[in-house]
């Protein structure tokens, strides 16, 4: 049984994907993340996650940096100000990612596999639960690293060769979790066949090198942390501690979409809601506060404790935040 070790001096991560403006469920995240650190008087570190270059939109690493401003949340790193652990764009540590892609196979824990173009195409991305596919059957997995060189233009994705043992650690929300990947998930995809990387790699990679001691993120990310502790073992690396906090939801019980109406912060900005009322929204939403009233987010520093925080989603609609700065 792996479990991984707890550390003394917290490092965190703001990681927003530059894909479409952030949104009230975005931000809810950012503040348990924010206030997790600041309030063990850590260090904080805003990495832009832009790997998915298809789906980038122009703008948007800029507007989800000016949005974590305007929610009252700083950092001590990051593409903004520098920090020694730059850079703090993702397109701009391929190198790294290749490094890693590179011992991955010559440690033949990848294999080349040609099973299907929506694999390569969608494995930059985060997979979230409604988006987990069936179980990959290894239909490939026969292939050596080196099989690679046969396979000439054909498309493959690298996947990542899982073990058959049990992965346990304790989520600082959600408890104790425990899987085995190859049974539960299956052996997943982490490059493509010119070596850039998918999700998975990139976020161990980039977490490792930048001494992140804790990741804090929706629930829906709690399969993406079983394959993450496995890539963590294959290189030998210690990870860092986890914490899925519930995510908001839509009335219909659906993780927040356009079908709810807009919840873009930069649009409850341009409507005049005020960033105090939706802290003070969001931080009775996670039962840090007894009331909805406005705050501050470094108002709630002092008192933060993450084991107040609920384990059940928030149902959210625009009209709460509308209702509390008085427009209908």
């Amino acid at each position: 049984m792996l479990n991984h070790l707890s550390f003394n001096t917290p490092v965190g991560r703001l990681a927003p994907s530059p894909t479409g403006a952030q949104h009230v469920g975005n931000a809810r995240t950012y503040l348990l993340a924010w206030l997790s650190i600041r309030s063990r008087s850590g260090r904080l570190i805003l990495r832009i996650e832009d790997i998915d270059s298809p789906r980038v939109k122009a703008g948007a690493a800029q507007q989800a940096i000016d949005d974590l401003r305007w929610l009252g949340l700083d950092w001590d790193e990051g593409p903004d100000i520098g920090g020694a652990n730059a850079p703090f764009v993702q397109t701009e540590r391929i190198d790294s990612y290749r490094e890693a892609l590179a011992r991955l196979q010559r440690d033949e824990r990848v294999y080349p596999c040609t099973c299907t173009r929506t694999d390569i195409e969608s494995a930059a991305s985060a997979p979230h639960v409604e988006h987990e596919g069936p179980i990959y059957p290894g239909i490939c997995a026969n292939r050596s690293a080196s099989d690679a060189a046969k396979l000439g233009d054909q498309p493959f994705a690298w996947r990542f060769r899982t073990t058959d043992q049990p992965y346990r650690f304790n989520d600082r929300v959600a408890g104790s979790q425990e899987a085995n990947v190859r049974h539960a998930l299956g052996d997943f995809v982490v490059g493509k066949m010119d070596g850039s990387p998918a999700y998975q790699l990139a976020v161990v990679c980039d977490d490792h090198a930048m001494g992140v001691t804790e990741v804090l993120r929706g629930n829906d990310l709690l399969p993406s942390t079983f394959r993450q502790l496995e890539l963590y073992n294959a290189f030998g690396w210690t990870p860092p501690t986890f914490a899925h906090a519930p995510l908001v939801i839509g009335p219909d019980g659906r993780r927040l979409a356009k079908r709810h109406g807009d919840t873009r912060l930069a649009t409850l900005r341009q409507q005049g809601v005020a960033a105090q009322e939706l802290i003070g929204l969001l931080a009775w939403s996670c039962g840090l506060r007894p009331t909805r009233e406005p705050i501050a987010a470094r108002e709630l520093v002092a008192e933060f404790d993450l084991c107040r925080v609920t384990r059940e989603p928030f149902v959210f609609s625009v009209g709460q935040v509308f209702n509390l700065s008085g427009q209908a």
